[in-house]
């Protein structure tokens, strides 16, 4: 399942792919991934995802 919801919070800050891949140290790739539901991050690249675009887990991962 795509998660639009971490795409769209990373657009509003405008942060590009590889910016909020530097940030929580992972490729670009990896962000890519996530965003088009074909990686499933663990739980430790989730928080350090939420941190750096300021959202909660329930905010971007939980359904």
């Amino acid at each position: 399942m795509k998660n639009l919801r971490m795409k769209s919070a990373r657009a509003a800050l405008d942060m590009s792919q590889q910016q909020l891949a530097d940030a929580v140290g992972v490729t670009r790739q990896t962000i890519n991934s996530i965003e088009k539901g074909d990686y499933n991050p663990t739980i430790k690249l989730c928080l350090a995802i939420c941190r750096a675009l300021g959202k909660t887990l329930d905010e971007l991962f939980w359904e």
